[in-house]
Parts: structure tokens; C-alpha cells; sequence
């Protein structure tokens, strides 16, 4: 997440609620993206360590845990930046131009000048931001899905470029006989069923084999996933992209709940301002007054008993709503009781965090250190394929 300082609603539930899921699925890696944050505000970065301060209490507080992800900032792990560069001397012009976001970014932050390459290049950081860790997958929306598409085109092209060494073939029979007797005779039934019929099954099988080998090195390990797709080495695997459920959560003004609308319920609100600002919200401007019916399939608070109450309140709500049974505060009641109880122990737990600064810092420089050990990994072999490891 770029650093924009405390979280609202809609960060809870279309990413922090999946990232406490997924971090007990997977080995996770959320940082801060101070660098990305600069590509749009580069003359404004002066709250940024303090927005990060306090985005990573919430993502804490929300149930984020440390012991189970690798927490940490972008800036402090300098790798990034170097597999940028080397990713930039490949990756043509045109194709950054194309992406969606880039002319639909210039035309809403017109009063920017986002005419730098940093902006034109953040979708290369981008990729090296997953890269860097050779993701297998990419929690994302389906408005990032083209991101992590030019992720994947991006590595196919690097790794076509420098993938290619001489006696490859024979390098990697070498490595397969590495593996010893029955791991390499099902490496070559799992590689032949693919590439004969191809059995996606059997490539899926094949490179969670060459994952648990525990005798290969780096480089025998980028043979054997290219000589299983019939190419060259794969120094960075092609991440998909883990397509995920984000509900829209709507603002107090019914658009989509977003800062710059200013339509906002924080995420750690004081009880008070939660009630004040339902009590206030927008609902279906057809009921002007207490008697008339209304339409709860266009109103916004309707949207957020959605998200919020059961089944029985919102059958409740919708049919009192149109059949002027209730009027528009009593239907805001339970929504109100149900966003109190949900934010009341997040702020509880960040209270901690709050009063203890050194203790947040101390969880991301921690997180830093870690996601350099893997990143300097990849860079090492990323050097060595291109050439410049110069040893």
C-alpha cells in the first residue's frame, strides 16, 4: 500500500480482511510503497513517514500479524531499486505507455505534473516489487489485473533475453540427475506429460517437486523450470495473478468510500463520529419525508448493511424501507451498533502500538532485514545471468 495515513472502511474490507486470510495461506509479503508514493507527490513527500507510521498501526490493529507475514518498507529494501534498473534496460517504451492507468492517472491528477519518467516507470517498480521475491501470486482486483499481466511479460522478456547459455539443454540433464533416482525419473514423466499433451496438471506437480529439492542450486533450480517449459532458464518466474473478492464499500456521499471524496469512516473512528456521520449519511432521496416508501436497492446505507448485518436485519431494514414502516434513522440504528463493535477492538489493539513508536519500527526493520534476504537472492542471480556479477 502507498503510504496515505490512517485507513478507512473500505481499506478493511476490499484488502486488510484478505491479507489476514491469505498470511495464513501463504508466506506473505506486504510492505509500505514509499518510492510509489513519490511518483505521483515527489514535491510533497513530507508526511510520508508519519502516513506510514500510522497506516501500520492499522494494518496491526486490523490483525496483521508480524509472526505470520514479513512486514516491511519498500525504501528500506534498496534491491527494489536495483532490479527496477535492470528491468528498465529491457522493458521497450511502448509497452508502459499502453497501460490503463497510466492516461487515466494524468487526466484525474491533472493538477500534477506527471510528466517524469518516475510515473511513466512505475509499473516496472511495480514488477520488480514482486519479482524481487519471485511471487507465485499476487493478491490483486480486477482493475490490477493488467499490472501483474505486464509483470508476467515483463519477466518472459528478461528472462528470454538472458535465459539463453550455451550447452543449456546439457546443463540441465546434468541438473536432473542431481536430483537423485525416483525425484528425476518423475521430473521427466511430470516434464514429457506436459510438453507431449500438455498436462498442466503435471507442470503444476513438476515445479512443486523442483521447489522440495533441497540439493540444487539457485541456477540448477532456473534449468530445470525452463527445461520443463521448453525454454531457456527462468531466472524470474511469472507470477498469476489471485484474483480476490473486493467489495465496493460506499461513502457517506453513496460514491465508492475514497479520501480524495472525502466521504470517509476511518478505521479507527471515535464511536461518536461513527454515529454522527451514519446519522448524516445519504439515503434513497425519494424518501423526503418519514412516510414515504422507499428503495434500498439504491441506497447507500443499504449498500453497508450489505457488508454489516445479517440476513434478518437486512430483510428487516428492506422491507420497512419500502413500505414506510421505518424511517431512515431507525434503519441506520444496528448499522451503527454493527460498525461500533467491529471498530471497538481495533482500536483497542492500536492503542499499544501508538504509545510504543519504537516497537512499530522496530516490526518493520525486522520485516526490512528479512525481505532483503530473499531479494539479494534474486539479485544475485539476476547479476549472474546478465553478466555483472563480477566476482
Amino acid at each position: 500500500m502507498r503510504p496515505t495515513g490512517r485507513l478507512h472502511l473500505g481499506h478493511l474490507h476490499g484488502v486488510l480482511k484478505n491479507w489476514i486470510r491469505l498470511q495464513h495461506e501463504y508466506e506473505c509479503f506486504f510492505f509500505v510503497a514509499d518510492w510509489h508514493a513519490l511518483t505521483t507527490h515527489y514535491d510533497e513527500p513530507y508526511d510520508i513517514e508519519q502516513h506510514t507510521f500510522e497506516m501500520v498501526v492499522d494494518w496491526l490493529a486490523a490483525g496483521v500479524n508480524p509472526g505470520s507475514a514479513t512486514l516491511f518498507v519498500q525504501s528500506k529494501v534498496p534491491e527494489h531499486a536495483e532490479l527496477h534498473l535492470l528491468l528498465s534496460m529491457t522493458t521497450p517504451v511502448s509497452w508502459l505507455e499502453r497501460v490503463p492507468s497510466y492516461k487515466d492517472q494524468q487526466a484525474k491528477l491533472a493538477d500534477r505534473d506527471l510528466s517524469t519518467y518516475g510515473f511513466l516507470g512505475y509499473p516496472v517498480l511495480q514488477s520488480a516489487d514482486i519479482l524481487i521475491y519471485r511471487a507465485g501470486n499476487v493478491p490483486v482486483g480486477q482493475d490490477q489485473v493488467a499490472h501483474v499481466e505486464l509483470t508476467r511479460e515483463i519477466a518472459r522478456r528478461f528472462n528470454h533475453i538472458y535465459g539463453k547459455e550455451p550447452g543449456f539443454e546439457q546443463h540441465a540433464e546434468a541438473a536432473v540427475k542431481k536430483m537423485g533416482k525416483k525425484a528425476a525419473r518423475l521430473y521427466s514423466d511430470l516434464r514429457k506429460a506436459y510438453q507431449t499433451s500438455g498436462d498442466v496438471e503435471a507442470l503444476m506437480k513438476a515445479r512443486a517437486l523442483l521447489a522440495e529439492q533441497q540439493n540444487l542450486s539457485v541456477g540448477d533450480r532456473e534449468r530445470l523450470f525452463g527445461y520443463l517449459e521448453g525454454g531457456g532458464r527462468i531466472i524470474l518466474p511469472e507470477p498469476r495473478a489471485l484474483l480476490t473478492e473486493t467489495p465496493t464499500v460506499p461513502g457517506l456521499d453513496g460514491q465508492k468510500m475514497s479520501k480524495s471524496y472525502a466521504n470517509t469512516i476511518s478505521l479507527r473512528e471515535e464511536p461518536a463520529a461513527i454515529e454522527q456521520k451514519i446519522k448524516t449519511m445519504k439515503t434513497d432521496p425519494a424518501r423526503v419525508r418519514r412516510d414515504d416508501p422507499g428503495n434500498p436497492d439504491i441506497c447507500p446505507v443499504f449498500a453497508l448493511h450489505q457488508i454489516y448485518t445479517s440476513d434478518e436485519v437486512r430483510a428487516w431494514a428492506a422491507e420497512g424501507c419500502r413500505s414506510a414502516a421505518i424511517g431512515c434513522l431507525e434503519c441506520k440504528g444496528p448499522l451503527i451498533d454493527a460498525i461500533k463493535a467491529e471498530q471497538a477492538p481495533i482500536r483497542e489493539r492500536a492503542v499499544q502500538y501508538e504509545r510504543d513508536r519504537d516497537m512499530v519500527q522496530s516490526i518493520l526493520i525486522e520485516g526490512s532485514e528479512e525481505a532483503r534476504d530473499m531479494a539479494r537472492e534474486t539479485l544475485e542471480a539476476v547479476r549472474a545471468a546478465i553478466g555483472i556479477s563480477h566476482r
